[in-house]
């Protein structure tokens, strides 16, 4: 049987996790079944079932975030339930429990997992490596298989079918570390969410002129994002930040303004399935990397940009 960690954020299943439960349900024999920790929001799990869960096991008994404890119970939850295909979706909660339940699961595990497996020998899969600009092809050979899948690059299918909500209390809670405070990243849609990403640099030349910015996301329902100077000069926060030593994104769209395109920055966006790049210099390496490119000032190019995209959404 398949099955997949669904993740909440205060009740509210993410697209990263619809991602998985459809790509669960395209891998199964007809039953997924999903696991949280908590308790959705009335609707959401009509969500997963939009997708082909049949069965959504709430685990209670948890306040705060454990990665060890957290993985203890799901492993359980799987292991009763006969689940031995386990699919995550890649976010930063995922990446530290999936290798913990693998391990107590005795499972194979593949992270970055791109694409649904080859299955015609043995169960491989197609992830990305070296920051996406290479592929590898890896054999999962062990009864029980953990799936990471990178948020954006599987395609969402719906299979409605009927779900069956069961809660169980969880058995151990006595978590190893102590949260002492938390601080949850701004933004209208996530990061690693998002489809669209509207992304600034130094180029803006100050925080005060971040508004264009927020303006063109705001019409185009994107998210905003920045590059390392500008978040190392706190003139955006560090969670806008991508590329390698930040988020790592995969949007439908990726707009860069005043970027030059450093090597590290460009590890985190080049898997964008469409980039467009804003720069006055004509030589920007970035324009290497760009699907389309406009050599302009960013402040002569983005109040054209806003307007014409308000006239096409009206």
């Amino acid at each position: 049987m398949t099955g997949i960690y669904a993740e909440n954020s205060e009740g509210i299943f993410k697209k990263s996790v619809l991602e998985a439960a459809s790509y669960a349900s395209q891998i199964s024999q007809g039953q997924v079944t999903a696991v949280c920790i908590g308790q959705p929001n009335a609707g959401e799990a009509d969500k997963l079932a939009q997708y082909g869960v049949n069965k959504l096991i709430c685990i209670d008994g948890f306040s705060n975030f454990d990665a060890q404890t957290y993985s203890k119970e799901l492993a359980q939850a799987f292991a009763n339930n006969q689940i031995s295909q386990i699919v995550f979706a890649n976010t930063y909660e995922a990446k530290s429990i999936a290798p913990r339940v693998a391990v107590i699961m005795n499972a194979s595990i593949a992270s970055n997992v791109i694409a649904l497996p080859e299955t015609s020998s043995g169960f491989k899969v197609k992830r990305g490596v070296f920051s996406g600009k290479g592929f590898a092809y890896v054999t999962l050979d062990r009864a029980n298989k953990v799936i990471a899948i990178t948020p954006n690059s599987t395609e969402l299918k719906e299979n409605s079918t009927t779900i069956q909500i069961e809660t169980i209390s969880a058995t151990q809670t006595t978590a190893q570390t102590a949260i002492s405070s938390t601080s949850k990243a701004g933004g209208k849609i996530p990061l690693t969410e998002a489809e669209i990403v509207v992304s600034a640099g130094r180029g803006m030349k100050g925080p005060e002129n971040w508004g264009m910015v927020e303006d063109l996301a705001d019409i185009l329902g994107a998210a905003t994002a920045c590059s390392k100077p500008v978040s190392d000069m706190d003139w955006r926060p560090h969670s806008e930040h991508v590329g390698q030593t930040g988020i790592t994104i995969k949007p439908n769209l990726y707009i860069a303004i005043g970027i030059s395109g450093a090597i590290q920055h460009l590890a985190g966006v080049s898997s964008s399935k469409v980039i467009v790049v804003i720069n006055k210099d004509p030589e920007a390496p970035f324009f290497k990397a760009a699907d389309y490119g406009i050599v302009g000032d960013a402040f002569e190019v983005l109040p054209k940009l806003i307007e014409a995209a308000k006239a096409s959404k009206n």
